[in-house]
């Protein structure tokens, strides 16, 4: 399947909710709960990405890379860059792979590419950087590698730049949370009732006011979406 052919495959209206989360770049900022998980939506994000022939890094802190992987096609996978910090995250063994900083120096590298392609940054988890990471030091490179694209005087031609960010808000307090929402370009709030999901969206353009609106929705096994009515 090519990135064209795979950029049309399922259905419209799914396309359509998963194009207006990455429509804008920058951060897009996935806040989940006990009762809801974001790691499913974030993975059909990267499936989106990666279908589009988008460059996709994977920042895996959380759980195994065998665990993100699951349940996506050898052709999903084959598309995704993925950056192992779960193993050995304080890099004690020494593995040449390893960047230096772990996860941060990671992101500090992104902010150094000079790719036109359109690039995809997943961070599973932010809560796993932010319960180790002083709050303004991550804050300052999240906003330095999601504005790459956009920095005055720089005649290079940068890609555009998403940043897919999981956020487990019941672990921090209104601080931490209030800072991080207020980075995001794009914010997705889980939520449900009587068993289905719900995602409220609130995205950011530049020069106009916010605009939100609520999607209720079903993740498939194969992290496509099956969106209802209303």
């Amino acid at each position: 399947m090519t990135p064209s052919e795979g950029a049309r495959a399922g259905t419209g209206r799914e396309l359509e909710m998963l194009d207006s989360l990455l429509a804008l770049g920058g951060l897009v900022l996935l806040r989940d709960s006990v009762e809801w998980e974001g790691r499913s939506l974030l993975k059909a994000l990267v499936k989106k990405s990666a279908l589009c022939g988008e460059q996709v890094h994977i920042l895996g802190c959380e759980v195994s890379e065998e665990e993100f992987r699951e349940g996506f096609d050898s052709d999903i996978n084959n598309r995704l860059v993925y950056h192992d910090f779960f193993r050995d995250p304080l890099n004690w063994s020494k593995t040449e792979e390893a960047f230096p900083g772990g996860p941060l120096g990671a992101l500090r590298a992104m902010c150094k590419r000079t790719d036109p392609v359109p690039v995809t940054i997943a961070l599973d988890s932010l809560s796993w950087l932010l319960l180790r990471l002083p709050c303004t030091t991550l804050c300052q490179v999240l906003h330095a590698v999601s504005h790459q694209d956009s920095c005055p005087g720089d005649s290079s031609s940068v890609g555009k730049v998403s940043v897919l960010g999981l956020l487990h808000e019941e672990l921090h307090g209104p601080g931490p949370v209030g800072a991080l929402s207020s980075l995001a370009q794009t914010e997705v709030t889980l939520g449900g009732t009587m068993g289905q999901a719900s995602a409220h969206i609130l995205c950011r353009r530049p020069r106009q006011r916010p605009t939100d609106q609520t999607q209720w929705f079903s993740i498939l096994p194969d992290f496509s979406l099956d969106l209802q009515e209303g």
